[in-house]
């Protein structure tokens, strides 16, 4: 009988010890949260990039002008 509480003393203690580490979760976090960014900047550059490309063409229409 003490043999069986030993043992599940120690798987116990194993379980505890492996749900404890929290360096995993902090990994996990940091990839959801590049993630997120990477998401939100080709939402950004998606919705943005005709307007901001319309904008460089009519800057560089009036700049053709200038030029001797």
């Amino acid at each position: 009988m003490t043999a069986l509480f030993a043992t599940k003393g120690k798987l116990l203690a194993v379980y505890k010890r492996l749900f404890r580490r929290e360096e995993g979760a902090s990994l996990v976090e940091y990839g959801l949260l590049v993630g997120l960014i990477a998401v939100v900047c080709i939402a950004g550059i998606t919705l943005l990039g005709t307007n901001i490309s319309g904008l460089f063409n009519r800057i560089a229409g009036k700049l053709t002008g200038l030029v001797p």
